[in-house]
């Protein structure tokens, strides 16, 4: 089965968003809960940094839901380091279990998915969803060290330093989680790694049409539908890929990626990625929109490039996937 339809529509609880200073620069600056101005976040090492920003910004969805982290009952968290270390190191300390999950950018929609399940099949009362970027781990591990100083292609994205963590579980009040559909791996061969854009499109074109199919709805049903981090070069490609399905999604989409900066004023050329970017701004903008009625219902679908270091300089192509969740106020 790859559409969820869930049962008991089990409620986002509480959430929040933490960013960097180049962030808080951006088109959405002004809705982040807290701005990271130093984006070593005073410790040691960037990974470090990271792991201290995901678990901050998990601590405080949980106090904005009167809640201690310790009173969760599982937490689902990833991101881009090798093995997950952000979020292992940043969760060690808890008494929480913990689930490591892994959907590279998608991975926030994955963790929501998952925690929509848990929750709605009883085995949980209150699970967190949480994933983080950070620029300077990202770029050291996918690209090149820092001061290497390296020429970034106009189709480059830029790694964000930001995280977003969402509570899920039994609530009177929305948004609640209504549907979502489980991505598949779609590969039409790219193996330009500075184009993450293009790999994930396909991706996104395939898990939308067919939620869209299966749930009977048209593109108008809602009043957005986000993707995250396909940048300045992916969405015009997914607008594309499903307009020749026969599905206009072009007056309701939104894609985190190439909304998050100012890409001309910032030099972020083709826009943001990371697990972060959609993941905080679903938490920083979309969500209240929601809890406070100004949205109805939308469809947040991350999109996530599943390669590796070792797997670019081997020539492989470049697996993509993307999750999606259905959320209304």
């Amino acid at each position: 089965m790859h559409c969820i339809r869930f049962r008991s529509a089990p409620t986002i609880h509480s959430f929040a968003a933490i960013a960097g200073q180049k962030e808080a620069e951006g088109n959405f600056g002004r809705f982040f809960d807290r701005i990271e101005p130093d984006p070593a976040l005073g410790e040691k090492s960037w990974e470090r940094a990271e792991s201290r920003l995901q678990a901050e910004t998990l601590r405080l969805a949980a106090d904005k839901g009167l809640l201690k982290v310790d009173e969760l009952d599982c937490i689902l968290a990833g991101d881009l380091i090798n093995q997950c270390t952000g979020s292992t190191f940043a969760v060690r300390g808890t008494d929480v279990p913990f689930l490591g999950v892994y959907g590279a950018c998608s991975t926030m929609a994955e963790s929501l998915l998952l925690a929509g399940v848990l929750a709605d099949g009883g085995y949980v009362q209150r699970a967190a969803a949480v994933t983080s970027s950070h620029f300077s781990t990202a770029e050291r591990q996918f690209r090149f060290p820092l001061s290497y100083g390296g020429q970034r292609t106009p189709t480059a994205q830029w790694t964000c330093t930001a995280s977003g963590a969402a509570i899920v579980g039994k609530h009177a009040a929305a948004p609640y989680l209504t549907g979502g559909c489980i991505g598949r791996i779609c590969d039409l061969g790219v193996t330009d790694t500075t184009n993450m854009g293009a790999a994930m499109a396909p991706a996104a074109a395939d898990t939308i049409s067919r939620y869209l199919k299966a749930t009977d709805t048209a593109a108008g049903h809602y009043d957005a539908i986000i993707t995250g981090d396909l940048g300045k070069v992916g969405s015009p490609l997914l607008i594309e890929l499903l307009q020749g399905q026969g599905i206009d999604i072009s007056a309701v989409h939104f894609d985190c990626g190439a909304e998050m900066f100012d890409c001309d004023k910032q030099d972020t050329h083709a826009g943001g990625s990371g697990c972060g970017c959609s993941a905080s701004l679903l938490c920083a903008y979309f969500l209240p929109k929601l809890a406070a009625g100004e949205m109805r219902r939308v469809l947040f679908c991350a999109t996530g490039a599943l390669l590796s270091a070792v797997s670019s300089q081997q020539g492989e192509s470049i697996p993509s996937i993307c999750h999606l969740v259905e959320i209304t106020g």
